[in-house]
């Protein structure tokens, strides 16, 4: 059994044919593990590609996204990437909605919501439905220099929740009600 000696002045990428130590299937197997899975080797690697990093793993003297970040920053970058910018005014509005439209009316009706350009408004009694009916175009007024103009276009005015007397699944129609004066 001869043994093939290995030529001193070849390198260890080009060495010639199949060795009894095994040696060139080490480093064939080294040569495809450092390139992984599915790629073929290459030939030979320059040491500055190891070194070579991308710009999101690298560490350096400029910011970058994975410094700590003030709060406001942040919180505005995730409010602005959802796009929640006029639901949080809009809240905001709520928030002061006594402010905004004086005590007394504030006392009697609340926003409900804030859906297309309509707020919807919800009255406690009747009479306040009908009063707010007169008010609406000075409301909206205040809410667009608030918001923005055309932010609101048009308050939807909602009467008292009153309380529902059907009972069952059949009714009558034209019925007289339950036999009860609501004025």
């Amino acid at each position: 059994m001869t043994s093939e000696t290995p030529d001193p002045s070849a390198s260890e990428d080009e060495a010639p044919g199949h060795r009894d130590d095994g040696l060139d299937f080490a480093r064939s197997a080294r040569k495809a593990a450092i390139a992984g899975p599915g790629k073929a080797a290459s030939r030979k690697k320059t040491g500055a590609s190891f070194r070579r990093r991308t710009p999101m793993s690298s560490s350096g003297a400029h910011p970058d996204d994975r410094d700590p970040q003030l709060l406001d920053t942040a919180m505005s970058r995730l409010i602005s990437q959802h796009g929640w910018e006029l639901d949080l005014r809009m809240q905001a509005v709520f928030g002061r909605w006594a402010e905004l439209v004086g005590d007394e009316v504030a006392a009697h009706c609340t926003p409900q919501s804030f859906t297309d350009t309509r707020v919807v408004v919800r009255a406690d009694s009747t009479a306040w439905s009908t009063q707010l009916k007169l008010l609406a175009p000075t409301i909206v007024r205040r809410l667009n220099e608030e918001l923005g103009h055309g932010t609101v276009s048009a308050i939807e005015i909602l009467g008292p929740n009153l309380p529902n007397w059907k009972k069952g699944r059949f009714t009558s129609r034209d019925g007289r009600g339950p036999r009860d004066t609501y004025g």
